[in-house]
């Protein structure tokens, strides 16, 4: 009796410890210990993220971060982070979670794990005024007479690349350096993220025009290292509680809504 009673009393020390293993290593247990939110993103795309004129990160993303933060009890840290190098940035630890419009995508999942969408978007096309009327739909740029461009590295260039194939496919490393192409007449169209498109068009009425139809469905998500259910439990919890708070919905109004924002902006 005494050994079954042994045997059972490991069993059931087994789940514990593992459990505390886990928690040990979970990328929350280390921003509690720390007392800092480390948030890697890529200022620059409007109205996710950006800078002011004088210098400070702006945003979507950003105010979702600070709420995250204070709901943790710590501090918050921006890490500035060049898109071709973000996901590996997440991976070797240079900061704890990626929240930078990601669209959540098969090939993206094998390296990161996703919170569930915190929002849904989709490809847009912005053209060049002349084209106007000749060009009502994303799939009449599908030609060789057409050069595209886009942002390197990004679900435009996926579907710039898929759906686009016959024409020219430019990529710029910044989504501005790539939409000005269109703007001053050296690019025929422009595809990227349609919330991006739509504050373009906005600051730059004149030599463009947006087919405002988004062409391919985008969840996008925060990103965080494999192997951490405590880490993507609590971020899929908080952003169940800031969206059934009214949180959520503020900060959507502030900065898709609105264009207050603008003037403080480069």
């Amino acid at each position: 009796m005494r050994r079954l009673l042994l045997a059972l009393g490991l069993l059931l020390l087994v789940p514990v410890s593992h459990a505390n293993a886990v928690w040990d290593d979970s990328t929350l247990n280390a921003i509690l210990k720390r007392g800092e939110l480390r948030v890697g993103l890529e200022t620059g795309y409007m109205p996710f993220e950006m800078r002011t004129k004088s210098g400070d990160v702006i945003g979507f993303d950003v105010d979702i971060a600070k709420q995250m933060a204070r709901a943790m009890g710590v501090e918050l840290t921006i890490v500035n982070t060049a898109w071709d190098g973000i996901i590996p940035a997440l991976l070797t630890n240079k900061f704890d979670i990626l929240m930078s419009g990601m669209t959540i995508t098969p090939e993206r999942n094998l390296q990161v794990n996703f919170t569930d969408p915190y929002l849904v978007i989709g490809q847009s096309v912005l053209i060049r005024s002349a084209l106007e009327g000749t060009i009502k739909s994303y799939r009449d740029l599908n030609s060789d007479d057409y050069t595209i461009v886009t942002k390197l590295g990004t679900t435009g260039e996926i579907a710039a690349r898929r759906y686009l194939s016959r024409a020219k496919i430019l990529t710029f490393e910044s989504e501005s350096e790539a939409a000005l192409e269109v703007r001053n007449n050296r690019a025929d169209a422009f595809v990227y993220d349609f919330p991006y498109n739509a504050i373009f068009v906005g600051q730059n009425p004149d030599g463009i025009a947006h087919l405002d139809e988004p062409f391919t469905y985008e969840p996008l998500g925060w990103a965080v290292r494999k192997g951490d259910p405590d880490f993507i439990n609590w971020l899929n919890n908080f952003l169940n509680q800031i969206r059934g708070d009214g949180t959520y919905d503020a900060l959507y109004k502030r900065w898709f809504e609105s264009t207050r924002w603008m003037k403080d902006v480069n």
